[in-house]
């Protein structure tokens, strides 16, 4: 195996780990809120701390990862991460575990900002899809087989942290091996306020390409956080809720690398038409078929193959229509529309629930995936020519 085949290879490894440790913490965070007899909307709140973290921290992400580089940039977001998991212990408290989660939302930040954009940078455009799919995929198994440690729980409250705290620790050494690299720089300040800049004029570039990454973020955070409520209103028991949940992430996970390796052989935004009226239509056919297990279990079976890659897809849809320089600011803004969506997609599914009788809470989500299909076919990316003109 060459260099840059291990050097791959072991970011995609050290990004699967971290989805191991996301999927843990969701669930197990949940379940020990309830036997401590914490309210569901606090827990529900607390859940949001995650992504609050990846929020406040993005601005600031591009300065040190120009200066850094990639590998010591993955190597304090993973220190962070793991440090944070061996702390849960140490003190049960809500505010406390609340801050831990905002840490780990920052350093799971860093360490994805830094391996998405060192992907796409040093992936060539014809095997770009298939790299990030690589990668999503990773993700997608490492955070469907997280939810398992929950099982420790039983047998003491804090072995799940302990065990998840060192397989990231593991994990993590492993970067010592690679090589390490920097962005290609701009002519630009590294400031913060020179990446406001920039995020302006990646958006200006790839606004195409964010709503990918929102649209993922607001139905993966809705189906997780909303519909296990929307079932239990409408008589779905939760035996049948903890198989739904899983044929939805079994689906993506089967069709990550397949998809990305068409969106390299037909074009990026083909593929990602296809998903998101695919995503549209399952969800609709969810909505009608909300009285019946097998029916709402094909399609999430069909919406996880077609809608689970939006997030991977986006990312290279947005390196293709990005210059070299600015792609550090695209990787930012993609995880930002990704939290936002996710932060969007629980707020609105509730309130769906809460005041629409029937299927709406499946026909917002349907909505989502019709609107960015519209806006994807009816938009046209601007390119590098168009820009400087407009600049002038």
């Amino acid at each position: 195996m060459n260099q840059s085949k291990l050097h791959f290879w072991i970011i995609v490894s050290i990004v699967g780990i971290s989805g191991f440790s996301q999927g843990m913490l969701l669930p197990l965070l949940a379940i020990i809120f309830e036997h401590h007899g914490v309210s569901s909307s606090i827990n529900g709140l607390h859940a949001a701390g995650l992504y609050i973290g990846i929020l406040l921290a993005s601005p600031f992400m591009e300065q040190p990862l120009r200066k850094l580089g990639y590998k010591k940039m993955i190597l304090i977001g993973g220190c962070i991460v793991f440090a944070s998991l061996f702390m849960f212990p140490l003190w049960t408290s809500i505010w406390f575990w609340f801050v831990l989660r905002m840490l780990i939302g920052i350093g799971d930040h860093m360490l994805h900002f830094a391996t998405q954009t060192w992907i796409t940078a040093s992936s060539p455009i014809e095997a770009r899809g298939r790299n990030i799919s690589i990668y999503g995929l990773f993700f997608g198994i490492g955070f469907a087989a997280g939810p398992v440690l929950t099982n420790l729980v039983e047998i003491n409250e804090n072995l799940p942290f302990f065990i998840s705290s060192g397989i990231s620790l593991l994990a993590w050494l492993t970067i010592f091996i690679l090589k390490d690299d920097y962005p290609e720089q701009s002519i630009e300040t590294v400031s913060f306020a020179g990446t406001i800049s920039r995020f302006g004029q990646v958006t200006r570039f790839a606004w195409l390409a964010f709503l990918p990454a929102f649209s993922y973020g607001f139905v993966e955070a809705s189906l997780n956080g909303n519909f296990p409520v929307y079932a239990l209103r409408n008589g779905i028991d939760v035996s049948a809720v903890s198989i739904l949940l899983p044929a939805f992430a079994i689906g993506a996970i089967l069709t990550q690398f397949p998809l990305g390796w068409l969106s390299d052989k037909i074009g990026r935004k083909k593929v990602l038409l296809l998903v998101m009226l695919s995503g549209c239509v399952f969800f609709m056919l969810a909505g009608m078929n909300k009285d019946s297990f097998m029916g709402l279990f094909i399609c999430f079976l069909l919406a996880g193959m077609m809608t689970g890659s939006t997030f991977s897809l986006g990312i290279s849809y947005m390196a293709d229509l990005t210059p070299a320089s600015l792609l550090p600011a695209g990787n930012l803004m993609c995880g930002i529309c990704f939290s936002v969506g996710s932060l969007a997609g629980p707020f609105f599914g509730g309130v769906v629930i809460e005041h629409v009788t029937g299927a709406g809470f499946f026909y917002v989500i349907s909505s989502i995936f019709f609107i960015c299909f519209l806006l994807l076919a009816l938009f046209k990316p601007v390119s590098t020519e168009q820009y400087h003109s407009m600049k002038l």
